[in-house]
């Protein structure tokens, strides 16, 4: 008994370490992985953003822009305002002017008056001029030899656009344009990814309802088989019946065989496109159920409302309008542009103030700078005409993909409406399957029905059920591709 309690736990211990591993999953979770985990759901977020970046950088040029510039330059040499032969002058001109008031001293004095003059002149009584006067006169050298080795020099700048033809204004709603537009593709990714899913995830619903036939379809043959033999061994059927039923056991369990395969292999597709490992064990929520469900009847929209709600239409819609202001930009280019500025400069030297080293000489300036295109060769006039071109092509090209999207709409509203009749026809032949069955069997086993009517009966069973499943999955399907024609956005988070 130990050992059987042993066993019977060595097997409970797989089976529950599978149960913990396994993940029942719903539509919506599907949805909402798959586009969680989507690379190009990632792409399109990055373009998103960045459209973000450009539109705050076009919003950027309506307030000034201010810069500080500096600069530092080395010369080898000075400059000199005068000669060399005028800064002689300048630096001896204390002498020379006590040479010139002696000698015209002595000019005027006699004989006897001049002797006096020299002896006055080496005895030192009179003041000396000279000196302090050539002192005077290095000064003013020294002042018109400015050191100009080492420049330094500074400034802030404050520019204000005032006027660039509406530039400015239709680029910024040209970025807001661009971003709406990255927006817009965004949306039209994810609602391809989450149709896509739903194409997966159906096809997952549709095999798993398919393998449960085929699962009794093959023991309803076994048992036919069974049942078969029996009358072998009786003596009343004949070994031409066992083959026929042995024939019809082989596909049931061939078909059993390629659904169960089929199956493993749409959930790792449906593992790759939610972002889950390969070999994940997942259950659908749907796939438990006995039959597939009813999606039910789809709401009408106005084409006003698709038109507006289809992100390939807004994205279109969008891509005309940012033509149109690129002709209004176009157009701003051979319009005047006028702009105020304003600058707070300092220099080392001192150019304010007999060329110092100190920054204390700092000067404003403002002005206004006005630029007007006059020719150009004609550039400006066919760049307006190329803008006009490219506009009206993407106006031409939205024109064309409503009249696309209504067909679409109405070839999807009729799918539908197609798949939900061959649903209820399906159901129908599945009722009168079962029932022709049910008469075949009690035929079977009263003497008065073939084993070929019987088979015949179970390969008719097989059938409907099998349609019936298919046309489930269609409905499913064909209400997913009209919700995405319609532009139904579906909420995945």
């Amino acid at each position: 008994m130990k050992r059987i309690y042993i066993l019977f736990a060595a097997l409970l211990v797989p089976a529950a370490a599978w149960a913990q591993g396994q993940r029942t999953l719903t539509l919506d979770d599907c949805r909402r992985m798959a586009v969680e985990n989507s690379r190009r759901i990632d792409v399109e977020k990055a373009a998103v953003e960045m459209a973000g970046y450009d539109k705050k950088t076009a919003v950027a040029y309506f307030f000034p822009k201010i810069s500080a510039v500096g600069g530092y330059v080395y010369n080898n040499r000075d400059i000199a305002l005068v000669s060399k032969e005028q800064s002689e002058r300048i630096r001896n001109m204390g002498t020379t002017l006590d040479n010139k008031i002696w000698a015209s001293a002595e000019m005027d004095a006699s004989e006897r008056g001049k002797a006096i003059l020299e002896t006055v002149r080496s005895s030192g009584i009179m003041p000396d001029i000279a000196t302090p006067v050539n002192a005077i006169g290095q000064e003013i050298d020294a002042a018109l030899h400015p050191d100009l080795h080492n420049i330094m020099g500074g400034s802030i700048v404050v520019e204000q656009p005032v006027f660039a033809g509406g530039k400015i204004v239709n680029s910024a709603i040209m970025a807001s344009k661009a971003q709406e537009l990255a927006e817009s593709k965004l949306e039209t990714s994810r609602s391809e990814i989450v149709t896509d899913v739903d194409h997966a995830y159906w096809q997952i619903v549709s095999i798993s309802n398919k393998k449960k036939l085929a699962q009794s379809y093959s023991g309803l043959l076994h048992k036919r088989e069974d049942d078969v033999k029996r009358t072998v061994d009786a003596g009343v059927g004949t070994q031409s019946d066992v083959l026929q039923v042995k024939v019809k056991v082989n596909e049931a369990d061939l078909l059993l065989t390629k659904a169960t395969s089929g199956l493993v292999l749409s959930k790792m597709l449906l593992c790759q496109k939610t972002g889950l490992p390969l070999d994940t064990d997942i259950v659908l929520a749907d796939e438990t159920l006995d039959e597939v469900p009813d999606p039910g009847a789809a709401s009408i929209r106005s084409m006003e409302d698709v038109f507006e709600s289809r992100p390939e239409l807004r994205s279109l819609d969008l891509a005309a309008q940012i033509y149109d202001r690129k002709v209004k930009i176009a157009v701003a280019d051979m319009l005047p542009t006028v702009a105020i500025f304003g600058a707070c400069t300092a220099t080392n030297p001192n150019m304010y103030d007999g060329f110092q080293n100190n920054f204390r000489g700092c000067t404003f300036s403002a002005g206004v700078m006005v630029k007007v295109p006059i020719c150009h060769g004609g550039e400006g006039i066919w760049k307006v005409k190329k803008a006009k071109a490219e506009a009206r092509q993407y106006h031409d090209r939205l024109e064309e993909t409503r009249e696309l999207v209504t067909l679409q709409v109405a070839r999807q509203r009729v799918i539908v409406e197609e798949a939900r009749e061959k649903l209820r026809m399906a159901r129908s032949a599945v009722d009168v399957a079962e029932e022709n069955l049910r008469s075949a069997n009690l035929g079977y086993e009263a003497g008065v029905v073939t084993t070929s009517t019987v088979l015949g009966a179970h390969t008719a069973w097989l059938g409907a059920n099998s349609d019936w499943i298919d046309a489930g999955t269609e409905l499913q399907i064909a209400m997913s591709e009209l919700r995405k024609a319609e532009g139904y956005k579906t909420q995945v988070y």
